[in-house]
């Protein structure tokens, strides 16, 4: 999947043309990459591990078309456009868990078609050149035993991406998105609101007739829904942090109040 604020120059791997790439990989842990990036997409099967120390809303994906909606799963950094809370000095990171599109970096996926996919290089990534690091084809033009790593992960990472749109679409289809908005104060007073996002409407999912839920249950959708629940406790986690950094320390606010929105559902 590539995600533009991410995958700034997206280029498709070709064993001839990009023979002598290489990554020059830091020292040490580096992901500068991801300061402007306030959410990443995740796929359903990483919900387990993401709804610990994110929270996960979805958004639509097809917001400018008049096609059915569409939906996808993603895990909050930011309270702000450009905004990532859980970096730290470009290196330091404020989670055990990193999401596996920020794994795979600087790799990504491309899709050509319904069938057809490209392996991807960002080649804006400073790490990206000809003289030195780790090799990404071989002298026969075969991907390296780490490339061909990376591949089968992206390929595993892949599948998952086509299994999150089948969930998604499986919800839209039953009517239970609903457009949310979240409102905090912080200690300072300063009023702070995030929407455009939207989240699975309980009192909808409750109504649901018995055999759909079964359903639900034994596909694995139900629990994921549950995990979408249990995550969005941590955006109170981020208006702390969102506090401390744009007011410091010593304003940053310990309990945000939540308040009614006038044009949305409000996400406490």
């Amino acid at each position: 999947m590539i995600n533009p604020q991410l995958h700034k120059q997206p280029t498709a791997l070709d064993r001839t043309a990009h023979r002598n790439l290489k990554l020059d990989l830091p020292d040490g842990p580096d992901l500068s990459f991801s300061a402007e990036l306030n959410g990443v997409f995740v796929p359903v099967g990483e919900f387990t591990d993401v709804c610990r120390e994110y929270p996960i809303v979805f958004v639509r994906t097809n917001a400018n078309s008049t096609d059915e909606a569409e939906y996808a799963p993603l895990a909050v950094l930011g309270m702000e456009q450009n905004q990532n809370l859980y970096l730290l000095d470009g290196k330091r990171w404020r989670a055990d868990y990193l999401p596996v599109l920020l794994r795979t970096y600087p790799f990504c996926i491309g899709r050509m078609n319904d069938e057809k996919f490209a392996i991807c290089l960002d080649m804006s990534w400073k790490g990206v050149n000809e003289e030195k690091g780790l090799s990404l084809f071989a002298a026969d033009g075969e991907p390296t035993e780490q490339m061909a790593n990376t591949i089968k992960q992206l390929e595993l990472l892949e599948g998952e991406i086509q299994r999150t749109r089948l969930v998604c679409a499986t919800l839209a289809k039953l009517g239970v998105m609903k457009s949310m908005r979240f409102d905090a104060t912080t200690a300072s007073g300063r009023k702070l609101a995030v929407d455009g996002f939207f989240s699975i409407d309980a009192e909808v999912m409750q109504n649901l007739p018995d055999s759909t839920v079964g359903d639900l249950h034994r596909s694995g959708v139900l629990g994921m829904v549950q995990l979408h629940w249990a995550s969005m406790n941590g955006m109170r986690r981020l208006v702390d942090w969102h506090g401390e950094r744009t007011e410091g320390a010593a304003t940053a606010p310990t309990a945000p109040a939540v308040t009614p929105s006038a044009n949305a559902d409000t996400l406490a």
